[in-house]
This record gives C-alpha cells, structure tokens and sequence, in this order.
C-alpha cells in the first residue's frame, strides 16, 4: 500500500456557492447518509471508518488556509473554483486521518450546493504517484456519491467521466509537484517559505480561501 493518500472532486456550482461553501461550518458524519459504508466494496472492503476524526464545527476557508500555511508538510493541495466548478486534488504522505475525513464531510456539504442535478463522485485512493487509477480499477478507497439530494458512498459508480473531469486538476497537482521539487534541488533555496508561496498560487490555490472570514 502506498504512503501516498489522494483525495480529488469537482463538483460545479456557482462563484457565489462556492464562497458559501468556504463560510459555512462543516457538518458532522451525518451529512454522508451511510458514513458507516466508506470502504465497502473496494480495496479496503470491511475496514471500519473513524468518523471522530472529522473536524466539525470549523468553515471550509478556515480550516484549509491552515493547510497552506508554513508547518503544511506532507500536504500537496490544489483547492480552487475554475470553470463553473469547485475543484479539489488534495495530496496526503501518510493516512491522514484527521484531514481525509475533514476533507470528505466538507466535500458531501458542497454537494449540496451543486448547480447540477447529476450528483458528483469524490475519489479517495492511494497511489504513490499521485495519479488516478483506471475507472475499472479496483484499487480505489472509496466513492462518494454527492448532490443536491445528499451524500452517500457507493461502489457501483461508473468513474469514467469523474476521471476525465479531473484531468485539468490532475495536471495542475503534477506542474506543482515539479515547481516544488525544483525549489528542494535548487541550490540557496529559502526552504519552507518558498515551498509555502508555491503552494499558496493562485494556479492551484482560489484567493478566497486564503482570505480571512
């Protein structure tokens, strides 16, 4: 299993949706309607979640900042609104707990902004690149399913058009990985703030998220 933890969506809606969505506090488990039922069907198949690792209480815009910050380490986040959509590639080295099911509680209670009444599909998986698996894969965490109409995990989604949604953040989550790397092999590097004024473009982060509530 890799070290290597990835959590990707986009979910359209629109500019003042997804400003909402960064001011409204994150739900508990509740939101996600079988919370208990994460893993079921894939490659953790009966692996039992740890919901009270899921940050309640806490905005969107409050809790990611933090992730963009100096101390970020371990993190490799695109969080952006582009083209009609909230997009979300975010990058964990090690199973995170704490921010995997922060991160998927936020992401059910933005369905519910949706513009769409298609729901959305959030991608959970590991992989040591980084990069998607195939939509046929078995290799996946977990699928959930959110919208309008609610959130609810689900093995028997068809991934094909996610992944191929996903392929912009995919490629933006990559060019931010060799700008960083760049940075750790250049010689007179300023260390973790250079790291941290990468991390914090607006090609892979919105403004509004860093902006104070």
């Amino acid at each position: 299993m890799s070290d290597t933890f990835v959590i990707a969506a986009r979910i359209p809606m629109g500019r003042k949706a997804f400003e909402q969505w960064l001011e409204t506090p994150a739900p508990g488990a509740e939101v996600i309607e079988n919370h208990g039922a994460m893993y079921d069907g894939w490659f953790w198949d009966g692996k039992a979640p740890d919901w009270r690792q899921a940050g309640e209480g806490t905005t969107p815009r409050e809790y990611f900042a933090d992730c963009f910050g100096e101390d970020a380490g371990g993190l490799t986040y695109v969080l952006r609104y582009r083209a009609g959509a909230l997009e979300a590639y975010l990058m964990h080295f090690g199973f995170c707990e704490s921010n995997i099911y922060t991160a998927l509680v936020m992401l059910a209670a933005a369905g519910r902004l949706s513009s769409e009444a298609a729901p959305s599909t959030v991608l959970f998986w590991a992989e040591t690149s980084g990069s998607m698996f195939a939509a046929d894969s078995d290799g996946w965490l977990a699928t959930l399913s959110v919208g309008v109409d609610g959130a609810r995990f689900a093995a028997d989604i068809d991934l094909t058009a996610t992944i191929a949604e996903l392929r912009t953040a995919e490629a933006s989550y990559f060019d931010l990985l060799v700008r960083l790397s760049e940075v750790e092999e250049s010689v007179g590097a300023e260390g973790e703030s250079s790291f941290a004024a990468i991390a914090r473009d607006p090609r892979y982060v919105d403004a509004a998220v860093l902006a104070e509530s």
